[in-house]
């Protein structure tokens, strides 16, 4: 019944297709869990306006997609349901892009709240293009100066201390001083989940920070994420 559900489900997605596509979301990106705290988290950044509203997607206990290049967005909730299933990241991924006519301009990465990943490019997305996994997390990106851009993103999450947030923010960090974007940069956002720690302890959106437009948008979102610590310190428990 389920792969009935979600076959119909995923032909309804991407069936929704439109002569004038959107501009592609020429992005880095990286998803990844914290085994110790049962933290999920997307950072991104891009050459768009507000890629915030376009490519995390995270459920706590379940797991994150970042999708991106010609993004379907409909890989969001659908990966996080398949995953909810009991799907692993790499039968998602196939799940998604198997039926999808425009997945050769698709790139997307999806990790597990196991720590298990997997992620996908397109061989027409515009180079460079691709990504890499490794343990908790995965990265990609398109339209990049290079692989550098990718390795320097892993080497920084791997190497950072301290919770997850801080890591994802070390790894945009690291993969603009890299090069980035060849087009420039415009947008970040960063989506850190956790099962009771969103206001008031009722949902699990503990970070949703995003800076939609700014001519330095990972600095601004450091930024922007210190002064939500300060205002939503890491609580001893949900109910604080």
């Amino acid at each position: 019944m389920f792969w009935r559900i979600v076959a119909c489900l995923s032909l309804t997605l991407i069936s929704d297709l439109r002569a004038d596509a959107p501009p592609p979301v020429a992005t880095f990106s990286i998803v990844a869990v914290d085994p110790d705290t049962g933290e999920i988290g997307v950072a991104v950044q891009s050459k768009i306006v507000g890629v915030g509203s376009i490519v995390p997607f995270a459920k706590a206990g379940v797991g994150a997609v970042a999708t991106q290049s010609y993004a379907n967005v409909g890989y969001g909730p659908l990966g996080l349901l398949a995953l909810d299933s009991g799907l692993t990241p790499d039968k998602t991924l196939n799940l998604l892009t198997r039926d999808d006519p425009l997945r050769e301009s698709r790139q997307v990465g999806i990790i597990a709240a196991d720590g298990t990943s997997a992620n996908f490019t397109g061989k027409e997305c515009h180079s460079w293009a691709g990504g890499k996994i490794g343990k908790n997390y995965a990265v990609q990106g398109n339209i990049l100066a290079g692989p550098e851009v990718i390795d320097a993103m892993a080497t920084a999450f791997e190497n950072t201390s301290g919770v997850l947030a801080e890591r994802l923010i070390a790894a945009l960090r690291a993969g603009q001083k890299a090069g980035g974007d060849k087009r420039g940069r415009q947008s970040a956002a960063l989506l850190i989940v956790r099962d009771g720690w969103g206001y008031g302890g009722l949902n699990d959106r503990y970070r949703d920070i995003r800076v939609d437009e700014h001519e330095t948008p990972i600095k601004e979102l450091e930024r922007v994420y210190r002064k939500h610590l300060e205002l939503f310190p890491r609580p001893d428990s949900p109910e604080n």
